[in-house]
Parts: structure tokens; sequence; C-alpha cells
């Protein structure tokens, strides 16, 4: 064949072209398949069963379809006629696609055959590659094809509808049904139509002995070589790396088996002969699936068995294939557990050395690129036989629990590459320069024969490479070698012809040079495409089985936890999956990818927040130690060692000292703590190990998973830390929670060293959550919880007589008696208590806990009025008549000592919610003093002629620090919510002085209660009437600051219709009705030092001062009684 022939059959475009094209169509198949056997994505037509019938005749009759004639079978199909068409008509291009390809796949390999081409890995690369890879690309195709179990009846039902449609017989449709009906069985069909090529693709295959007998060598010949190590003599550690064949060294042995196996199994003839004997039964003892697409695959013994016992005088070849798949089965998943084994140290060792001395990536970078592809060939071959060997003998052979590592490692050296790319340019354009294009030169000058045209593509590659200088790396121009490379691979088609002018076959120097020269081309141009070509693992995405079960096992290996990011990595591979022929499945893939990466990082996050919230449980438990409750066992034991021994008391466990879990006498002895921290140790290197990577154009941060994790249980332990009962009324204190919830925070703030995590903003959104009665998932919250306690339990107690208010102890008091309630209310109410709770639930927290005790006042009132309108007549003419006229009316009043009951409840709240502002008034002075000291001031300034909207402002703010102010505007907002509806203002106005008037007539009965005397140790009466004086105050300046009224005036009635009340009691002939008269009297003085608006000179004016005295006096000099212990 003439010179200019070969170049007008262009087989280096050819080949190019459909090799990318039948990748393209390939794709197209494969997603045809999955589409239709999902149910969830096939066309609905193809299940519905209107159209069983029909679907049954066109594969019965496919492909002689006669639409005319057969209307009563397709009926369904002409009434959908328009919706069949159109969904179809992808699937049936891809059809066409397939034929396209087909008929230039015939075109291409017979110009092949009749250019009697040479073939020689090592010499035309490219050339070889090319070929094989079109040869395994068609036949995967056809194989794939006819697995599509629908393609009958998509053709059929395609044809009928476009036939009813357009009235005429789609044109490619007769071809289309030929080509499936031929490659119904494919295994016998192939071998017929590769017969001619077989002495071309034997050429091919067999040019393959060596670099594959290399890649097939145990672990143990690797180590004998000192494969993949820098570790030799001095002088050898600047040497680059170079061989014959630069390409052949880090091809891919999952390549070069689908190569050869698929390659023999379309042409069996060539098994006649010894090397290709030798080489087809070396694959198929290494592996027993083979790749078609993705996670496509087959059974290579069990297809080659079938195919070869099929045909005659191959009985040989058939005992030969069970022979090498017994081999496989017992041999193959040792050997490559050996290798995986070599290659972790290895590559750990490479990694580490470059890492150190990041300029031997220059003259060492094949070695990387080898490393490379080693590791993908072995994390191949596991999920592929993971995901088909369904059954097993010992399921150890294809799991690896350390196959993290080895994907790591592949991260690891591909980070390394990306991240020194410019010193990879600056060594390879020196080195194409000064030695490359050198060398090129020599072997140009040294052929024999050297026609006119090859010499001027040469030259010019001569040329191109001594022109390089350091300058263009120096300034970041990019290098672009895409022509050079596309030249040579045309010079290695125009070569690889019989009769070629210049053959490649007997001037194999010039390919081996080239091969130098295309491979730190790529370096310099192409790295991101030799990385792909040498790590690519994007098929993983379709085995995402395989990766669960790999990755479970991961998190089972504590070692192994450190290189657990890689599998989310390992997502970011699977972009590389997609083909611009098959847009379609973008969604699909990417859903698929980004699914497995957060199912990993999940999983990861969950691993990595219960090892820290176990060590925040351990840490808790060696807190609780030195809690004050738990050191009078110790003090005990202090006095009894000064005493005489004596023997222990049975039943009484020993209990350690704190700190005695830090003291041990061997180091080698590990406590739950040491693992859990080596545990979090490990994990952390693992999230820390990129800050955020992209997987389908998404960013990703690993850290942020453990964050919301961290977040998540962080919130339920607090909750849990409370130990909150609803129907036992059990809580812990607030001080035992706050002192957990700081051991908790000091383990998570410790955190922050290990994991980039922002702790801070962990804590505050873990903490503010807390401050709202639900959190972010609508559980309850410690708000929650202390505020439904402190109402439910120590209120409702209070409200009862079990606990008293003790204004000298600033806490409530549990009252012995013989159903006293479960817990000891002073433990939970005093000043150390309210500070604690302050701190756990914020100022929010105290916001909500005073709306909700604000409710409760806000309905105790509402009964209140309903009990003044029931009296109404009566508490008028008491209001306006004289105090001699009292006696006779007061008989007429219902009711009266609810009121006082009610009253006493509502300053039990009040009392309590003082008691929790000052402790919020102490946490906030302490965290934001420079904060305090001027919102004090705003509300010192504030004055009776001041705007009531700006003083209700300004008190609120100052309520919300715990500054106690004269009017409550939490009280005025929730006795304005809780007006009578109505009623109009007039009237509610007349209402709330009626009910001071109420109260203030209904003091004197208080002292016909037993329960009404004044008990100086707790400076308080045993039935809490003391409470009143807070309730009349408070409640006074709310309701009249409503009603935009003065306070003063009217508090000062109360005051005169109180006191009068009381003096007229001294004339009460019922000597029982005068038993605590002395400890209600102190009640007025209460009101006045409550007060802000009263003074003792106005309660002297009504009420003699010495009266007051004498009560004072006369309630100290009684005895109390045993007092309620606190």
């Amino acid at each position: 064949m003439s010179l200019p022939s070969v170049y007008g059959d262009k087989l280096a475009e050819k080949l190019t072209l459909l090799n990318e094209r039948g990748r393209g169509v390939l794709v197209r198949v494969y997603n045809l398949k999955k589409t239709c056997s999902d149910p969830r994505t096939r066309p609905p037509f193809l299940g519905d069963k209107a159209m069983e019938a029909s679907a049954k005749f066109i594969l019965k009759k496919f492909p002689h379809l006669d639409v005319r004639s057969s209307t009563q079978h397709l009926g369904p199909v002409h009434k959908d006629r328009g919706d069949i068409v159109r969904a179809l008509a992808p699937f049936y291009q891809t059809f066409l696609d397939v034929l396209e390809f087909r008929d230039h796949v015939y075109e291409l390999l017979n110009t092949i055959d009749a250019s009697q081409c040479f073939f020689d890995i090592h010499i035309n690369y490219d050339f070889t590659k090319g070929y094989l890879d079109l040869v395994v690309t068609y036949v995967s195709l056809v194989l794939l094809l006819a697995r599509a179990e629908e393609r009958r009846l998509l053709l059929g039902l395609y044809q009928c509808a476009h036939e009813m449609s357009h009235g005429a017989s789609e044109p490619s449709f007769p071809r289309l049904a030929q080509m499936v009906l031929e490659y119904e069985h494919p295994l016998k069909k192939l071998p017929e139509e590769f017969g001619p090529h077989t002495k071309a693709v034997s050429c091919a295959l067999l040019s393959l002995r060596a670099p594959f007998a290399r890649r097939c060598r145990d672990a143990e010949l690797w180590r004998q070589e000192q494969l993949l190590s820098l570790l030799g003599p001095a002088g050898d550690m600047l040497s680059p790396v170079t061989c014959d064949s630069m390409a052949c060294e880090y091809l891919s042995l999952e390549v070069m088996e689908r190569w050869i196996i698929l390659g023999f199994l379309v042409c069996p003839g060539a098994l006649g002969t010894p090397p290709c004997q030798e080489l087809w039964r070396q694959a198929l003892r290494g592996s027993l699936f083979v790749t078609l697409v993705r996670d496509e695959a087959i059974a290579v013994h069990k297809v080659t068995e079938e195919l070869l016992g099929g045909l005659k005088g191959y009985g040989k070849r058939v005992a030969d294939v069970r022979e090498c798949r017994e081999h496989a089965a017992a041999h193959s998943p040792a050997l490559h557990r050996g290798r995986r084994s070599f290659l972790r140290g290895a590559v750990r060792e490479l990694a580490a050395l470059l890492e150190d001395q990041p300029g031997l990536l220059g003259p060492k970078a094949l070695l990387v690129f080898v490393a490379l592809s080693l590791c993908r060939d072995e994390v191949s071959w596991l999920s592929r036989h993971a995901e088909h060997v369904t059954k097993s003998k010992n399921p150890e052979d294809f799991s690896d629990s350390r196959i993290a590592e080895l994907l790591f490692l592949l991260e690891q050296l591909r980070a390394l590459v990306r991240r020194h790319l410019r010193l990879l340019r600056r060594y390879h354009r020196q080195y194409l320069a000064r030695f490359d294009a050198l060398v090129l030169s020599d072997v140009i000058q040294n052929l024999s024969v050297c026609p006119e045209e090859e010499s001027v593509i040469l030259s010019s590659f001569v040329s191109s490479l001594a022109a390089l200088s350091a300058k263009e790396v120096d300034d970041q121009e990019q290098f672009d070698f895409t022509a050079l490379r596309l030249d040579w691979f045309r010079l290695q088609a125009y070569t690889s012809v019989a009769k070629a002018a210049l053959p490649l076959s007997s001037n194999g120097d010039v390919g081996r040079a080239m091969s130098l020269v295309v491979f730190h081309t790529r370096l310099l141009d192409r790295p991101e495409e030799l990385l792909d070509e040498t790590s690519d693992l994007s098929h993983l995405c379709f085995h995402a089985r395989p990766l669960e079960r790999m990755f479970a096992l991961t998190l089972d290996e504590p070692s192994m936890l450190r290189f657990a990011i890689a599998f989310p990595l390992l997502c970011a591979h699977f972009s590389r999956c997609q083909h611009p022929m098959c847009p379609e499945e973008y969604p699909q893939l990417e859903a698929a990818a980004l699914g497995l990466c957060h199912k990993f990082l999940e999983e990861l996050a969950r691993v990595g927040s219960g090892c820290v919230l176990d060590a925040c449980a351990e840490q808790h438990n060696l807190s609780q130690q030195l809690l004050p409750k738990h050191c009078a066992a110790t003090i005990s034991r202090a006095r009894v060692k000064k005493t005489p021994k004596q023997p222990p008391r049975k039943g009484e466990p020993q209990r350690d000292k704190p700190g005695t879990e830090s003291q041990r006498r061997d180091r080698t002895l590990t406590t739950n703590m040491d693992k859990l921290h080596l545990t979090l140790a490990e994990l952390s290197l693992s999230l820390n190990h990129v800050p955020s990577f992209t997987v389908f154009g998404h960013t990703v941060t690993p850290a942020e998973y453990l964050s919301s994790h961290l977040e998540t249980r962080l919130t339920k332990a607090i909750v849990a830390m409370a130990g909150y009962s609803q129907a036992t009324q059990e809580v812990a204190r607030p001080s035992e929670v706050l002192a957990g919830l700081g051991a908790y925070m000091g383990l998570v703030q410790r955190l922050g060293h290990l994991v980039a995590l922002d702790t801070a903003r962990l804590l505050r959104a873990v903490l503010l959550q807390q401050s709202h009665p639900r959190d972010g998932s609508g559980q309850p919250t410690l708000t929650a919880i202390y505020t439904d306690w402190y109402l439910e339990a120590l209120l409702r107690q209070a409200s009862t007589g079990a606990v008293l208010l003790s204004p000298a102890l600033q806490a409530f008091t549990t009252v012995p008696r013989e159903e006293q309630p479960p817990f000891s209310a002073a433990e939970f109410s005093d000043v150390s208590e309210m500070r604690a709770l302050a701190e756990l639930i914020g100022p929010y927290g105290m916001r909500f806990l005073s709306e909700n005790l604000m409710w409760h006042v806000g309905s105790q009132v509402t009964e209140l009025k309903k009990l003044v309108v029931e009296n109404m007549d009566t508490l008028v003419q008491l209001r306006c008549c004289r105090a001699e006229q009292r006696p006779a009316l007061l008989p007429r009043l219902s009711s009266a000592e609810n009121v006082l009951k009610r009253m006493t409840i509502i300053g039990e709240i009040l009392s309590f919610r003082a008691m929790a502002q000052q402790g919020l008034r102490e946490v906030f002075s302490q965290h934001c003093p420079f904060l305090m000291g001027p919102i004090e001031c705003l509300a010192d300034v504030v004055t009776p002629d001041t705007d009531i909207q700006v003083t209700l402002s300004i008190f609120e703010l100052a309520s919300a620090a715990g500054v106690p102010c004269e009017v409550d505007p939490a009280l005025v907002t929730a006795l304005a919510g809780h007006r009578t509806e109505g009623w109009s203002p007039e009237e509610d106005y007349k209402v709330s002085c009626l009910l001071l008037v109420f109260v203030a007539v209904s003091l004197p009965l208080l002292a016909a209660d037993p329960a009404s005397l004044y008990n100086p140790e707790l400076d308080g009466h045993n039935n809490n009437v003391h409470c009143l004086a807070k309730a009349i105050v408070q409640l006074s300046a709310a309701l009249f600051t409503v009603h935009s009224k003065n306070i003063e005036t009217h508090l000062k009635e109360f005051l005169l219709l109180a006191s009068s009340s009381l003096l007229q009691l001294a004339q009460e002939p019922d000597k029982a009705r005068l038993r605590n008269q002395d400890s209600i009297v102190l009640l007025l003085h209460l009101i006045v030092a409550e007060s802000s608006f009263l003074t003792l000179d106005m309660l002297e004016s009504c009420f003699p001062y010495v009266l007051l005295r004498n009560a004072f006096r006369q309630v100290c000099r009684e005895p109390p009684g045993r007092a309620p212990p606190h």
C-alpha cells in the first residue's frame, strides 16, 4: 500500500474518534439497560397491564410486524402512539448509535487488516492501545446489548408507534432488527466476525507478554526487586527513572487482562500457538470476573468454557479453563492480599520520602504513577470481586479491613503531584530540552532510511523540544503538546503498515525515544489526565455495596480510623464517570455520589461524636466525685484515721478518692479514657486531612458533619444530665448539671486542638438552644424542664404549705411532716442554685421562666377579679364607709379566705421570681460587668414624670439583666393580656381598686389561723403569708400601670384600709381570732419595706409604730417551736 493511501485512511484519527464514540455508546446502552430494568425509571407503558397483550404479540412476531393487519392486537399502542414515540425515541436512537458504531468499526478493522499493520505495545504504544481498546469496546458493547432484556420490545413498540404516527416504517428498523437477531447469542457471532482479524489481534496481544508478566508477579518478587523503593546508593537518588516504554510501566493490569481475555474470546483460533496459550492461561489465573463497563462484568471462566465447549477441537483448552478457574479461586485472593500488604508499606515509604524531599518527584515521577496504577488495580480487583462473587468458602478472600490505607495513600500521592506541579514542570522542561531532544536527534541521524516527509515531522519534534526555556515556567505560561502527540500518533499509524517507507518495526529506537518524549510532555501540559489514567476510581460509584462493607470494616479496625476519610474523598472521583453522550444520567450519578459521600461522613461523624460523648461522660463522672455532697464521706474517713482503728461496717462501699484514676503502676495498662482519646485522635487525623473537597460541584466540609452531630448529641446529653422524670418529679440540682456541663464543655474545647472545629460556635449553638423551650429537633430543653419542675413541683408544694419561703435563708425550705415532698426545697432554691439556673438557661431561658410564672399570676388575678365581682356591692360600701361601719359589712363578704390564699400563691410565685432574678443579676454582673453598670444607671434615672412607655422599655431592659424595678414589666404584660373580655377600662380599673380593698379588709382573718405564726429563724410566717407583701406591692404597681393611674395613691389607700382593719381587730371579743395578731401586724411593715412608693412616715400616720415595735418584741419572745430544717 502506497504512503498517500495510508495518509488517506486516517487510521490514527479514526481510532481516536471511534474509541471515544464507543465509550459513549457503551454508556448509553448501559443506561438503557439500567433504566428499563428499574421499575421506578422504566417507561410506564412497559409495565402497563393494558399493554401486555400488545407486548406479547410484538415479541412473538418480531421482526415481522405488520401494523395494518394487526390492529386488533395493537389497539393500546395505537391509542398511545404519540407518547410511545416520544418516550422511546432516546432508546431507539441508542440502537441506531450501536448500528452506526458497528459499521464504522467493521470498516476500520478491515482497513487495518488490509494494511497489514504492525502492533507492538513497546514501539507504537498509542496505535496498539487504540486498536485493542476499539476491539474490547466493541466486544463489550455487543455483550452488553445482549443483556438488555427489553431490546426487542423497545424496537418493536417504537416501530409500530412510528408507523401508526407517520404512515411509514422507520427506515433503519430492518437493519436494527437484523442486528439484534444476530447478537441474540453474541458468543457465536463474535468469533465469526473476528475470524479475519485474528492475526492482527493476536499480534497486538502477544506484545503484552513482557509488561503483563511483570505486573502479574507476586509480592515477594516485588520485594526482592525493591519495587517503588527510593532507598539505594546515594548516587542513584537523583538518577531519573526511565525505561524503553514509559507508558507500559503504568499500564493498568485490569486493562491488560480485559484485552487478553476478551481478545482471545473473540479470536479463539489464535490459541493454537503456545505463546498465545501461555499468555491466555496467565490472564485466566488472575481474575474470576472481568469488567465490561462500570458494574457490568462477565464470569471469565464460565463464558470462555461455554464458547470453547461449542467449538470443535478445543477440548484441551476447556480443560485449561477449568484448571485456571481452580487456580484463580485458590490462589488469586492470597496473591492480591499479599500485593496489597506490600503496597501499603512501599507506597507509605514512597509518600513519606517525597513529602520530605519533594525535589525527588522530578526524577522519580514515573515511580509515582506506577504506584498509583498498582494501587488502583488492587482496589478495582477487590471491589469487582466483592461485588460479583456471591459464594466463597472463605469470605475474607474478598474483603480487606485495611483497604482504607491503600485508598488514603493513593489520594496522598495524587495530592502530592498536584501540590508540586511547578516543580515537575521545571524539571521535565529541562529534561525535554536538554536530554530528550538530543536523544531523538541522535536517533534520527542514525536512521538508515528516513524519507523526506517523515524526516520533516521528526525534525519538527526535535525543534519543538529544543525551543523550551525556563522563562515559560517562571511566567506561568501554559504548555500544550497535544499537536506533537497527535502527529506522533499519526506517524505511528503511517509507519506501522506493511511496506512503509520508514517501517517502525525495524526502527524501534524511534518509538522508544518518543515514548520518553510523550510521557514528559504529558507531565508538562496534561498532568491531571495522567493522574486520571493511572488512579481514576470513578467506576467504584457503581460498587456502592462493597464500598460500604469495606468502610464498615475500616471503622471496626482502630488503627485504620485515621485513613477512613479516604472513602469520602473517593466520591470526588465519581464526577469523571459521566459521559457527554449520556447527559440524562447526570442527576442519578450526582445523587449517588453525594448520597454515598454523605453516608460515609455521617457515619464518621456518628463514631466521632459517640467517642466525644463517651469521653465527656467519663469527665462528667470524675467531676461528680468533686461535688460537695460527696465530701462528707471523705471528711468522715479523715476523722476516723485520727481515732483508734475500728473494723469497717458491713455494706459500706469503699469509695476511692478523686484522682486515684490517674495513678497507675504500668503505662501499658490502658483505661477506657485512654482508648477513647486514642480513637478520638485517630478520627481527628482523618477529619483534619482536608478542610474541604468537591463532589459534583458541591463543596463538602468533613468537620461540619462532626459539628452537626456533636450539636445534636450534646443537646440530648445536656438534657439527660438533668435526669427529669415528669411522673416522679425527680430532677438534678442546677448546680450539679452546671458542674457536669462544665466538664462537657472543657473536653469539647480541648477537642478544638485535635479537629479543625469551631468549638466556640458549637458550644454557643448548643447552649443557646438550652435557653429556649425547644431545641432544633423540637425536644424539651433545660429551660422547659426547670420551668416545668419549679412550677409543678416546688411552687405547687409551696401553695399547699409543704414548702415555706425563708427570707433569712433566701430560699424555700421543706416543712417536716408525714407526707413531705420527695426533695429538699432548699437544695433547689438557695442562692447558689439560682445562680446555677441562670448560668444554665441564660437570659432567654429566664425570660421564658418569668413569662410562665407571670401567666400563672395572671390566671390567679383573673380568678380574684371574679371573686371581686361577686362581692362588688359590699366592697364598694366598705371602700366608702367609715371605720365603725365596717364590722357590720364584713360578714357579707364571701370567699375572703380564697382571696388571701390566691394572693399568697401570687406572692410565692413573685418571691421565687425575685430570687431567680437576683441569681441572673449576679451571673450577668460576673459575665458582663461593663454592661451591668450602664443598665443600673439607666434604671436609676427613671422618675415619675417619665413617659410610661419609656419607663416600661427601660424596666424591661433592666429586668432582662436581673435588676429589680419599681414596676415589673413582665407582670404588666401578663395582666394586660388577661383583661376580661367585655369589660370597659373603667370597669376593669374599678375591679382592680376593689381587689385591694378586698385584700385589705381580709387581713384580720389571718390572725385566727394557727399557721400564721411568725418564725424569727425563717424571718417569715409558717403559712407563707409574708409573701402577701410582695404580691400586694407588685400587683398594685402593675395593675395601676396598666390603667395609667397613680400607684402611690392607691397603695396609701390600701395601707389606710389595712391599718384600720388591723386596729379594729383589737376590739374583737373572741380571743381565738386574736391568736396571731402580732404576727399579722408585721405584714404592714413588710409591705412598706417592699414598696418604693410607701414610707414608714406614711405608715406612722395611720398605724402607730409603737404597736409594730411591740409586735416584733412579742413574736421574738414567744418560742416558735421547732423550725423547719434547711
